[in-house]
């Protein structure tokens, strides 16, 4: 008996979910236990979006590639991660949306005011960090004249850098001669010496891409994996 009440609170746990527009007219309904999977399984049945009211949305991590989200409302919505991949986002309104991390590749009609807001790569000589292999961690000057981008995550590429310092992590007394890059194991750098990228993509949201990758502050290049 217990375990028949316990499959029917698991049947009863799912309603059919409703994505309205702004109007309030009903664009979309699907049965499932939340906001996110409704969304995305009308993506993936290529449903009209446009004018949806997202307002405040748990879009994290939702797959939403090609999406038609013309003049939907995504006020405050949590974006995080979530591919936004070729989405048309004209007229959208994204104030207050957290897209740390999102996909916005081949994305169209991004707001202006949404670009900037995710670029965290100042201009001017900057420093860089970046996490090689064996636990090497590199501190990197990039030149005020050198190309730098992120996409809309923490990540940032940068034309060339020139390494500073050269840090073992694991035993900090012990002096590093070379580090080698994680990506291909062949890229070297040392101290005193510029490094530059085979060929920068000027294509802002290819985050791993071409240039030379690089965090802002130290802490987050020695959590990176």
């Amino acid at each position: 008996m217990p375990q028949d009440k316990k499959h029917n609170k698991a049947i009863t746990m799912k309603s059919k979910v409703q994505i309205k527009s702004t109007f309030g007219s009903l664009l979309f309904e699907f049965e499932c236990e939340t906001l996110e999977e409704a969304v995305v399984e009308a993506v993936s049945n290529r449903a009209d979006l446009s004018g949806a009211n997202l307002r405040g949305a748990n879009l994290r991590r939702a797959n939403l590639y090609g999406a038609n989200l013309r003049g939907v409302d995504l006020y405050g919505a949590d974006l995080r991660r979530a591919n936004l991949y070729g989405t048309d986002l004209y007229g959208a309104n994204l104030r207050g949306a957290d897209l740390r991390g999102a996909n916005l590749r081949r994305a169209k009609n991004i707001p202006e005011f949404q670009l900037v807001e995710t670029i965290i790569v100042p201009e001017g000589d900057i420093i860089g960090w970046k996490k090689c292999q064996n636990n090497v961690l590199v501190k990197v000057l990039i030149p005020k004249e050198a190309k730098r981008s992120n996409a809309s995550g923490r990540k940032c590429r940068a034309e060339y850098v020139k390494v500073l310092e050269l840090i073992d992590m694991s035993d900090k007394r012990k002096k590093v001669e070379v580090a080698l890059s994680t990506y291909n194991g062949k890229t070297e750098y040392r101290k005193g010496e510029t490094v530059k990228c085979n060929k920068w993509d000027e294509e802002r949201f290819n985050e791993c891409s071409g240039g030379i990758h690089f965090f802002i502050t130290r802490e987050e290049a020695e959590d990176y994996c």
